[in-house]
């Protein structure tokens, strides 16, 4: 029999019951079905990247004592969950014979005026502390709490704790417009597409345009956009929008310099350098070959700097100090790590480094914000700006009719050097990376470079971090798009110095972070999906659905033992596309593009022509979907050079035909694109999200004429036709 699970030896061993006592993987089992047991050294590295010393048997059980002591030792949990609507009860530590009690202060300031509960526990655990008996309480929870993040007192005779209270609902909520119907939208590179009035590379601007176009010209009811995460405040800025430097605040280099209120006030001379400035970058939106971030940074920095200099009225100055107040510390953060960067260069992994030396606090830091006060301003200002500009464009969308609006993309993770670990040096671990073990189109698995988010630090600070990256999100779009929502369940860590290969899974409380997205998606009336591609345990599918929380659904995934399935019977409650950004466009798919770049760059680890002709089976596979199923016509195939639209469109007849709530089309395929955006597991090997939107003759296709387009109206068109 086939080997599923670790032998009672094994679970038995010091080392293995501290790991699984601190939600570090010992086994998994990969997308293959493949059963996979995690290596001693890998284990004792990531215990010792959170901290706790498993060197040897004698140090793993002294560990395994004093976390569980630690455990112990609390009054109550540093963050607990309650669903709203429910009963909820949540154990508490008590030594025998005390009385505790508990109450709540509400996330206004306000006390909660009902009576709350502490009874028996139900299934008591006695430990002796200190020369004392601890046992267990249950504190309930009423029904009637309401949703927010509020504050859980407890008192056991003279000692007190408290709690973060997150009060969540148990689902997220569809927006009425949603309610009953399947919607439809785009998806698109943002930097991508641009205007003759961008300066080199798409902004938020061009995104209010985009959108209004999509509804008014096709209909759609959002657009799914990259993330727009912060980056570097200077030149070079990583192209890897999966890569920001924090995911906290939006990324300032999108901003349309001429939008900004004050450019309309501008003196005759400095409106006339702005203007210069633009017509500097503007050639940039002719080439069609690559996306040049730095050029455009460059020159719209400068003009920037002459708008934020030229000063605000005193309503606008007003606004912007609110903005200050209510972004507060995290704020200050983020400008102070921009000040140093554009002062003292990037940061680097030097221990004598300016970004591992000085803390954010740090006299240093304060000092130099003193020395540039204007500079630094500067930054919190460009956060300011960057961030209405984005709500506008989805304030256009709602008004333009819209159902979601933007559908903003959630990357995993951070830069290891960036503003977010910098600012909360607690929140993130050192030593290990994320990314994700072997599967089918990554056989050598991936490191992302990011360090993960500490769950330890997580749960002590009531989830602060997370918390504000998601309202964040929400305040400006529709709908939020979770890249790697396993994530929120585990992550593969790899310790440093370790292939891919080499790393395990660290589980993360999921029902607490759920339950925050349903907090925020409910404030901003707002849906939540997860990109939930690749192994996925049982447990988080039955996880989703109990939220409503919409999975994901790739055409070119769906199928079984080399047969593409039927769409009828694809998921009901997802977002549901034919391709997605790590995929070529459907037209180069077909042509094989995936299987070029893979040989070009050699990322096989099977012989390329075993990869081809696995390629070619499901190509054929495909084809013989579409026709068996009548959404191609059997002539077509004989020339398929010749009728690449007509396929392309086909593909598209079957995500039509698919009951999953929401569709996205690809603006690539509207147009005829065949370059990848995005190839994993590669850096600068490959132009990774530099490539302009262009046509199939290679052509740039600017978003003044994107509406227009033949292939894009053909497209849309489909998208539009009543379900068959």
């Amino acid at each position: 029999m086939t080997q599923r699970v670790e032998t009672p030896q094994r679970l038995a061993r010091p080392l293995i019951r501290l790991a699984r006592a601190t939600g570090i993987a010992t086994s998994y089992i990969g997308q293959t079905d493949d059963y996979h047991e995690i290596n001693d050294d890998v284990i004792v590295a990531v215990l010792g990247a959170l901290g706790v010393d498993a060197s040897d048997d004698e140090s793993a059980s002294r560990s395994l004592h004093d976390v569980l002591d630690t455990r112990r030792r609390r009054l109550v949990a540093p963050t607990v969950l309650h669903t709203v609507g429910v009963r909820d009860r949540v154990r508490i530590n008590t030594a025998i014979l005390e009385a505790p009690s508990a109450s709540v202060t509400l996330e206004d300031g306000s006390a909660y005026e009902g009576a709350l509960l502490v009874e028996p526990a139900e299934h008591p655990e006695v430990r002796a502390i200190d020369g004392t008996f601890i046992a267990n309480a249950d504190v309930v929870l009423p029904a009637d709490l309401p949703m927010g993040y509020h504050t859980l007192h407890v008192q056991v005779g003279e000692r007190s704790q408290d709690a973060v209270l997150v009060s969540a609902p148990d689902t997220v909520e569809e927006p009425e417009g949603m309610k009953d119907r399947q919607l439809w939208g785009w998806m698109a590179q943002l930097y991508s597409i641009r205007s003759a009035s961008s300066w080199g590379v798409g902004d938020f601007e061009d995104l209010k345009t985009l959108l209004i176009g999509a509804k008014h010209r096709t209909g759609a009811d959002f657009v799914l956009i990259n993330p727009v995460h912060a980056s570097e405040p200077v030149s070079p800025l990583i192209p890897s929008p999966y890569l920001p430097v924090s995911r906290r605040f939006v990324n300032f280099t999108y901003i349309r310099p001429e939008s900004i209120d004050e450019y309309g006030t501008l003196d005759d001379a400095s409106r006339a350098q702005v203007d210069e400035l633009h017509d500097q970058a503007e050639p940039l939106n002719g080439d069609a070959q690559l996306i040049d971030r730095d050029a455009m940074w460059r020159v719209k920095m400068r003009a920037l700097w002459l708008i934020f200099k030229a000063g605000r009225d005193d309503a606008r100055q007003a606004v912007f100090e609110r903005f200050k107040q209510d972004a507060g510390a995290d704020l200050d953060a983020y400008a102070s790590w921009c000040l140093c960067y554009d002062k003292w260069g990037a940061p680097t992994d030097d221990a004598n480094g300016w970004q591992n030396a000085l803390g954010a606090d740090s006299e240093a830091i304060a000092s130099l914000r003193a020395q540039f006060p204007d500079t630094f301003d500067f930054y919190r200002w460009l956060e300011w700006v960057a961030t209405d500009q984005l709500r506008s464009a989805q304030q256009a969308a709602r008004r333009a009719g819209m159902v979601l609006g933007v559908m903003s993309d959630m990357a995993v993770g951070v830069h290891p050097r960036g503003a977010d670990v910098w600012g909360h040096p607690d929140g993130y671990v050192n030593g290990v990376t994320v990314g994700a073990p072997p599967d089918y189109f990554n056989q050598q698995g991936q490191d992302w470079s990011q360090p993960p988010m500490n769950p330890v630090e997580l749960a002590n600070s009531g989830y602060r971090i997370y918390r504000d990256m998601v309202h964040g999100m929400f305040s400006q779009a529709g709908a939020v798009r979770i890249d790697h929502i396993l994530g929120l369940f585990r992550l593969w860590w790899i310790p440093q110095g370790k292939a891919p290969t080499e790393g395990t899974y660290v589980h993360y409380d999921a029902g607490l972070m759920l339950g925050i997205l349903c907090i925020e998606a409910r404030r901003a009336h707002g849906i939540v999906v997860g990109e939930d591609l690749g192994v996925v345990p049982e447990s988080v599918e039955e996880a989703l659905e109990q939220h409503r929380i919409l999975g994901c659904a790739v055409e070119w995934f769906e199928q079984r033992d080399g047969v593409f399935l039927d769409p009828h019977t694809w998921r009901t409650n997802a977002l549901a596309s034919v391709n997605t950004h790590d995929l070529p466009p459907a037209a180069g798919y077909l042509a094989y593009e995936q299987v070029k770049i893979r040989e070009q760059l050699q990322l096989l680890t099977m012989p390329a022509e075993e990869f081809r002709a696995s390629a070619v089976r499901e190509h054929n596979a495909m084809l013989q979907m579409l026709i068996e199923r009548g959404f191609l016509e059997p002539s077509m195939v004989e020339d398929e050079s010749a009728h690449i639209q007509q396929i392309v469109e086909a593909l598209y007849r079957v995500l039509k035909a698919a009951p999953s709530r929401l569709l996205a089309a690809s603006i690539v395929d509207a147009v005829g694109e065949t370059r990848a955006q995005n190839q994993p597991g590669t850096n600068n090997e490959y132009p990774n999200w530099r490539i302009p939107l262009a046509d199939a003759d290679g052509k740039v296709v600017p978003l003044e004429q994107l509406y227009d387009n033949a292939r894009l109206k053909s497209l849309a068109a489909i998208m539009n036709a009543p379900k068959r």
